[in-house]
């Protein structure tokens, strides 16, 4: 007899014992298998053997009871609730109830009834299972999507126009890197396609707008990502990440944070691009970095004391990690940005030959230390109008929140960032040999007049005047994207009357980056799930 027809024996002369224990009619004695016709299978007999009765005896938490000293199936933990009832009086009394007496089957009725009462839990939990777990799964996508870079697939190389403007036909010829033009200045046309690398904490927000509202004035086509309102950073560019992308579409400007890949960048803009970035002095910059990232950065939770800035430039190394999540918030920042390993020996020759290829590639390399001179230089470079590089400082963080580093942290945090030192140090060459090429005189007097527009847009737009704490900010349209953990970022409030003229201009040069991105179209469904968390959980 095979192993399953044992099985099955077994369990029908148990079923049949179950029923006569428990006073239920007894089953035919022969019962034929089901597909057993036709093939000499014997009956299996329906009474049970002796060591096949079920007992009413002490029962277990994982469904069976103990009979003596062996084991049988607790059936009502099969049938569930009713399956099956304590013996009758007129029923043949088991050994189990002879040794137990009518304890036993007062024991059976109490855990039926017991079993009833508690029928209806198990809904309550899982309602709360459901909930809780669609939280979790959102969260999950999100830090899923934040990690890992979309799926990327084979695409066909179609070329792109020479320029993609909405406008006449443009100069051509690619610009002098890193040069400027003559400072006659005459006999150019605004320059629309653009590439704007937007490094972190270097008033880059700034720029940001800047280029939003003049991508407007001129209907430009910008390259937005899918989602979020970074390229899947700190992944590298790649095509497939913006929003809308097919294989030869053509776009006028790309600007949201990246991690650099020049060759993807390539194939996505015409060949005219202008290629423009903003450096920062990296000890400020890595002051800055600290502070707004920290809280996401798991290697600085483990620093001691009040001032964990000064903690871990003490002794760096004790706490880095290369590996460490967020850890590249940490070091040559502006390198990682610009697509390069931050981590390289400083000394490596690789360092010179990646800041000459980022010299040849840019166009303009602007420094947030002379800002209003940098958009000076752009504005020449572009050939575009003084309205047009008009703003606001954007994203700025209360000074109550940032330390000042003393001379000596100074010192300790260049050294530190020493590959991002040298590559200011390479920019801030150049950037004053284009300042003498466009003349200090003239330099002097464009800056003036670019801060007086500033000011006299200031006391046209602003309530007050000056930048307040979110918490006074008075619309939602204009809170401000804030660190985890904190509301440290400066915002502003929109005067009541403001003539018709300046209208428009006033909130456009207001709108904080998530809302200017909203309003130009840009999905940003994970960048506004995890708001949503943020707020639920006040983060």
């Amino acid at each position: 007899m095979s192993p399953l027809c044992s099985l099955g024996g077994w369990r029908d002369g148990a079923f049949a014992a179950a029923r006569v224990a428990a006073g239920a009619p007894a089953a035919p004695r022969s019962v034929p298998r089901a597909g057993s016709a036709g093939r000499g299978a014997q009956p299996h007999s329906a009474s049970p053997s002796p060591s096949r009765r079920v007992h009413w005896g002490q029962i277990s938490g994982d469904g069976l009871e103990k009979v003596g000293s062996g084991w049988g199936l607790r059936w009502e933990s099969l049938f569930h609730v009713g399956a099956a009832s304590p013996p009758t009086p007129h029923a043949p009394a088991s050994r189990g109830e002879e040794r137990d007496g009518p304890r036993g089957a007062a024991g059976a009725k109490e855990e039926v009834t017991t079993m009833l009462q508690h029928h209806g839990k198990p809904w309550r939990s899982m309602c709360k299972g459901l909930v809780l777990g669609t939280l979790l799964t959102s969260f999950m996508l999100l830090l899923y999507s934040y990690a890992v870079p979309p799926l990327q697939v084979s695409m066909t190389e179609i070329p792109i126009p020479y320029s993609c403007s909405s406008s006449p036909a443009q100069a051509k010829g690619r610009a002098v890197a890193n040069g400027t033009r003559s400072p006659a200045g005459g006999g150019c046309r605004p320059k629309l396609d653009i590439m704007f690398m937007k490094t972190h904490k270097t008033a880059s927000s700034t720029i940001l707008n800047i280029l939003f509202r003049f991508g407007e004035k001129h209907r430009l086509k910008f390259a937005f990502p899918n989602g979020r309102n970074d390229f899947y950073y700190p992944s590298y560019f790649e095509r497939s990440q913006v929003q809308h992308y097919r294989p030869g579409m053509c776009f006028n400007i790309i600007c949201n944070h990246m991690r650099f890949h020049y060759q993807e960048v390539r194939k996505l803009l015409p060949a005219d691009t202008t290629f423009v970035t903003v450096l920062r002095d990296p000890a400020y910059l890595f002051e800055s970095s600290f502070h707004y990232f920290g809280r996401v950065i798991p290697l600085t939770w483990k620093l001691p004391g009040e001032d964990k800035l000064a903690e871990f430039l003490r002794d760096p190394w004790h706490y880095y990690d290369p590996n460490g999540f967020n850890a590249h918030y940490l070091l040559n920042l502006l390198f990682f940005d610009l697509g390069y390993d931050n981590n390289m020996n400083a000394d490596s020759p690789l360092v010179e030959q990646h800041i000459q290829e980022i010299d040849r590639r840019f166009h303009l390399v602007m420094l947030l230390e002379y800002f209003d001179e940098s958009l000076v230089l752009l504005k020449d470079l572009l050939c575009w109008q003084l309205e047009d590089i008009l703003y606001f400082k954007l994203n700025a963080r209360k000074g109550s929140t940032i330390s000042r580093l003393t001379p000596e942290l100074y010192e300790k945090a260049t050294s530190w960032n020493l590959i991002d030192a040298k590559l200011y140090r390479y920019f801030n060459a150049t950037f004053w040999r284009k300042v003498e090429a466009y003349g200090r005189e003239r330099m002097a007097k464009d800056v003036a007049e670019l801060q007086q527009e500033n000011e006299k847009m200031k006391s046209i737009c602003i309530d007050g005047g000056h930048a307040v704490d979110a918490s006074a900010i008075q619309e939602s349209s204009m809170q401000p994207w804030q660190p985890l953990g904190e509301k440290s970022i400066l915002g502003y409030n929109l005067k009541k009357k403001i003539n018709k003229k300046h209208q428009k201009l006033c909130r456009k040069m207001l709108t904080p980056e998530i809302q200017y991105l909203t309003d130009l179209g840009v999905n940003l469904w994970i960048t506004k799930l995890w708001s949503w968390v943020r707020d639920f959980l006040k983060w």
